[in-house]
C-alpha cells in the first residue's frame, strides 16, 4: 500500500506509476507537447513524461511561485504540463484557445506568467492578428508539430531537454496550485484560483475517486472522456481514474463525428463522458452506428443541462443490461454541487417529463438552499430563486478580479447565479441560469419539449425577446430546413412563441465546453445583449 493518491496534481502520476495496478492511456493523437512520444502510454511512461517537461519548464525559467500559462488546441496534455508546473511549485494556469484572440491575451494578461506554453494553432491566430501573446521578457514555448510555421524562432519542449533535473517543492495544499477559467458564457472567462485541498481534496472529489455500484470505473473498464481538459473537470476526472486504474483511460481531444467513431472503433468504453451539447450533436451518430456505444454503461455528463431524448438516444442504443446516465451540475469554482442518476425508465415519455427535465438530484456532499434574489431570504418549496452552495470546494479567488469573487461570496455561502427551486425528498430543480431567464417560463424545459417534438433538430435555444415580446427559439436542423408544418406540430400547446429562427449548428457561438454564447447569439439575431436577467453574478 502506498497511501491515498495525493491531491496535488504535481504528485498524482508519481504515485500512479508507483502502485502495481495501472491503467494505459489511449489518445486519439500524439500530444502537442511531446509528438514523438506515440498514442498509447502505461503509468510509468506518464509519469517520466511529466518528470521530463518538469526538467524543461525549470530550463526555460520557471522557478517555485511562478505563474505558467498553457493555452493550446484541446487535448489531455494541458493537464500533464499542468502537472509538471506544479510538481516543482509553480501555478499553472491552464487556458482553452477559445474564439476571441483578444480574450485569451486578456486571460494572459491577468496571469502573469513567467513562461507561456502556447500552441502552435494559437500562435498562427495571434500573429494573423497582429496580437502579442505575451508581454516581453516573458519565455514563450511552441506546442505542436515540428515544423509549424507560426512557431519559428520559438523553442519547444524538445529544445529545451538536457538542462538540469528540476527540484521537486509541491506548495502546501492551502496554497494556490492551480488556476482554470470559467466557461465564459457571458464574456472574458474568469480565471479561477483553487489549492490542491479545493481542487482535489474536498469531498465531493472524494466521492469519485470510491469504488461505487454502477458509478465508477472497475479494473476492467475502458474509461473515454471528450471533455475540454483545461477545465476542472479534466483534474477530478484525471485523479479519479489514475487511483480507480481502469484497464484504459481513452482521450477524445476533437469531438467531430469522423474522429469519434473512428477512436470508439478502435476502444470500446464501457465509460463514456462528453458535455450535455456534445452528446447532443452526437445523436444522428448514434443512430447511425450504434455499435460504437453499445457496450457503454455509464454515460457521464456535466458543464451543462442535459434534455431528455439525448439521454434516451444513448441509453437506448447500449446493449448493457441497466446502463445508466450520471449527471452533475457543478462550476469551476465550487466543482459539483448536485447529482442525479438516470434510467431507461426515469427517462421515457410521459406526463413526468417536467420531472426528468430539470432534476436536479441531491446535493452531492454539500448544502444548497435557495434564495430571494432581491431579499437574499429563503425561498420555500416550489418558489424559484438563486441557488446557494456551501462546500469546501469553493475557488480562493478570480485571478485579476478579486472583487468579483466577492460580489458572489456572503458569508460561507456561494451565489452560482443559477435560478432553482426546492422539489420533494431533499432534491432541486433546475430553472435557468439568472442573466438567460424569460419570466413566467423555464428555457431548458422548453427546448426540452421542442427537442423531443423535432426529431431531426440537433439543437433548440429559447431566448428573451425585446421588452416584453415572445421568447425567440433558434433551431438547428439536421438539413438546415424547418418547415411550416412542423414548426406548427413541435409548438402546438406550448406557451406563445416568436416565430423560429434557423442557424446551422457550425455557427451557433460556442464556449470551449460548446455551451452556447446565449448573450453573443441573442445580440446577433436580436440585436440587444441584455434581457430580464440581472447578470449581476455571471
Amino acid at each position: 500500500m502506498i497511501g491515498r493518491a495525493p491531491i496535488n496534481i504535481g504528485m498524482l502520476f508519481d504515485w500512479h506509476a508507483a502502485r502495481t495496478a495501472q491503467t494505459v492511456v489511449h489518445l486519439d493523437r500524439p500530444f502537442d507537447v511531446a509528438p514523438d512520444a506515440g498514442t498509447t502510454l502505461g503509468g510509468a511512461a506518464l509519469a517520466a513524461l511529466v518528470r521530463d517537461l518538469s526538467d524543461c519548464l525549470y530550463a526555460a525559467g520557471l522557478r517555485y511561485g511562478d505563474r505558467l500559462a498553457i493555452v493550446k488546441d484541446n487535448h489531455f496534455d494541458v493537464v500533464v504540463t499542468a502537472a509538471a508546473a506544479a510538481r516543482i511549485g509553480a501555478v499553472p494556469v491552464m487556458m482553452a484557445p477559445i474564439d476571441s484572440i483578444e480574450a485569451v491575451r486578456t486571460m494572459i494578461g491577468r496571469t502573469g506568467p513567467a513562461v507561456v506554453v502556447a500552441g502552435t494553432t494559437v500562435l498562427a491566430r495571434a500573429a494573423a492578428a497582429g496580437i502579442a501573446l505575451a508581454d516581453p521578457g516573458v519565455a514563450l514555448i511552441a506546442a505542436g508539430p515540428p515544423g509549424e510555421e507560426a512557431a519559428a524562432g520559438l523553442p519547444c519542449f524538445a529544445d529545451l531537454r538536457g538542462g538540469a533535473t528540476a527540484p521537486v517543492r509541491v506548495r502546501r495544499d492551502d496554497e494556490p496550485m492551480i488556476v482554470t477559467h470559467t466557461s465564459g458564457t457571458t464574456g472574458v472567462p474568469k480565471l479561477v484560483v483553487h489549492s490542491a485541498c479545493t481542487a482535489l481534496g474536498g469531498l465531493p472529489y472524494r466521492l469519485e475517486s470510491l469504488r461505487l455500484p454502477l458509478l465508477t470505473s472497475k479494473r476492467g473498464d475502458v474509461v473515454a472522456s471528450a471533455i475540454s481538459f483545461a477545465h476542472m473537470r479534466g483534474l477530478s476526472w484525471t485523479r479519479a481514474q489514475l487511483t480507480l486504474a481502469p484497464k484504459g483511460m481513452v482521450v477524445i481531444s476533437r469531438p467531430d463525428s469522423g474522429n469519434v467513431v473512428e477512436v470508439l472503433a478502435r476502444h470500446r468504453p464501457t465509460s463514456l463522458e462528453a458535455p450535455p451539447n456534445m452528446f447532443q450533436r452526437w445523436e444522428e451518430l448514434a443512430e447511425l452506428k450504434p455499435d460504437l456505444f453499445a457496450q457503454v454503461k455509464r454515460f457521464i455528463s456535466t458543464f451543462d443541462a442535459v434534455h431528455p431524448r439525448t439521454v434516451r438516444t444513448f441509453l437506448g442504443v447500449s446493449r448493457r443490461r441497466l446502463p445508466v446516465w450520471a449527471w452533475g451540475l457543478g462550476q469551476s469554482e465550487i466543482a459539483g454541487f448536485t447529482f442525479n442518476i438516470f434510467t431507461r425508465r426515469t427517462v421515457r415519455r410521459g406526463r413526468r417529463a417536467r420531472l426528468d427535465v430539470t432534476n436536479l438530484g441531491w446535493p452531492a456532499l454539500v448544502r444548497v438552499r435557495v434564495v430571494d434574489p432581491a431579499t437574499g431570504r429563503r425561498q420555500g418549496r416550489g418558489r424559484p430563486g438563486l441557488i446557494m452552495v456551501r462546500t469546501q470546494t469553493r475557488c480562493l479567488t478570480y485571478l485579476g478580479e478579486e472583487r468579483r469573487h466577492r460580489s458572489k461570496v456572503i458569508g460561507p455561502w456561494w451565489n452560482t447565479g443559477d435560478l432553482g427551486e426546492r422539489a420533494g425528498l431533499g432534491r432541486f430543480r433546475l430553472v435557468d441560469r439568472e442573466v438567460d431567464m424569460v419570466p413566467g417560463m423555464s428555457c431548458i424545459e422548453m427546448e426540452s419539449a421542442l427537442l423531443d417534438r423535432l426529431d431531426r433538430a440537433i439543437e433548440v435555444i429559447v431566448l428573451a425577446g425585446l421588452d416584453g415580446e415572445p421568447a425567440v427559439p433558434v433551431v438547428c436542423m439536421r438539413d438546415d430546413r424547418l418547415t411550416r408544418a412542423e414548426w406548427s406540430r413541435a409548438s402546438d400547446g406550448l406557451p406563445t412563441l416568436a416565430e423560429p429562427r434557423v442557424v446551422p449548428w457550425d455557427e451557433v457561438p460556442r464556449t470551449a465546453t460548446w455551451k452556447v454564447r446565449r448573450v453573443e447569439l441573442r445580440e446577433r439575431l436580436i440585436g440587444a445583449r441584455t434581457g430580464p436577467g440581472t447578470g449581476r453574478w455571471t
